[in-house]
């Protein structure tokens, strides 16, 4: 599976947000699109979504073009994870299960609950399948949201800021399940993020956007200092700690 993003552009009431973005991420990568406050991130997986529609370029899967295919053929394709998700008193189980509507026709099979259970064991969130989900903590609430998207069996996960309003250790453990999943159900994963410290420790592919506009792509080379004084305007070092790669700000 690659997914390819041609030459996208998109403006809000005229005003360009996206410029020309193009590149290419396969099966397995996890990327982290990464930048300032309004820099396109987010408006960029939602055209990749076909949530937004581009003013120039396309985006494929493999030979599919996205804004050809229905809602929910997308759907089936594309799980996407916003920043801000409502929450409805329901249970664990009863919320994740709803990912599966892109393949739902007529009522809930014996296959759509053993994909939500196996999903519910790959994350080893079985403790929590009864609980209400009124009563989850920020960290489980965001995992659960998680595997809500992964019951959808999606080829491309999008993840819009998931470990934003999480302590350390939840991110830590957020990021590792993403990590994971991306490798075991073999799928592509692109996310949203701030901190350059998780996204040089999990991500594989790193696109680096200021004002619209790429300024890197490529793997874990592109988080260089030069990148990152153009992109945030800010002098840091890379480094790394017991081999864990570290950008420190100087």
């Amino acid at each position: 599976m690659k997914l390819k993003v041609q030459n996208i552009s998109f403006s809000y009431n005229g005003k360009p947000v996206l410029k020309d973005v193009d590149f290419v991420v396969k099966k397995g990568d996890i990327l982290a699109i990464l930048g300032k406050n309004g820099s396109g991130k987010s408006t960029l997986i939602k055209n990749i979504n076909n949530m937004l529609t581009p003013k120039k370029g396309v985006v494929f899967i493999d030979s599919d073009m996205i804004k050809a295919l229905k809602t929910q053929e997308i759907a089936r394709k594309i799980a996407y994870m916003p920043q801000k998700t409502e929450g409805v008193s329901t249970t664990v189980f009863e919320s994740i299960l709803l990912g599966r509507k892109p393949h739902i026709r007529w009522d809930m099979t014996e296959n759509d609950y053993k994909v939500a259970d196996n999903i519910i064991k790959l994350l080893e969130f079985e403790d929590f399948v009864t609980r209400d989900t009124s009563k989850l903590s920020g960290g489980e609430f965001q995992k659960m949201l998680i595997a809500r998207a992964l019951v959808q069996e999606p080829e491309i996960l999008l993840l819009d800021e998931p470990i934003n309003h999480l302590d350390i250790k939840n991110q830590l453990e957020v990021m590792g399940i993403i990590r994971d999943a991306t490798k075991k159900l073999d799928m592509t994963t692109i996310i949203v993020m701030h901190d350059l410290n998780m996204a040089i420790r999990f991500a594989t592919q790193f696109l680096m956007l200021k004002k619209g506009e790429i300024v890197a792509f490529g793997g874990k080379e592109v988080i260089s200092p030069v990148n990152i004084k153009k992109v945030y305007d800010i002098n840091a070092i890379t480094t790394e700690v017991e081999g864990v790669p570290i950008v420190a700000p100087v």
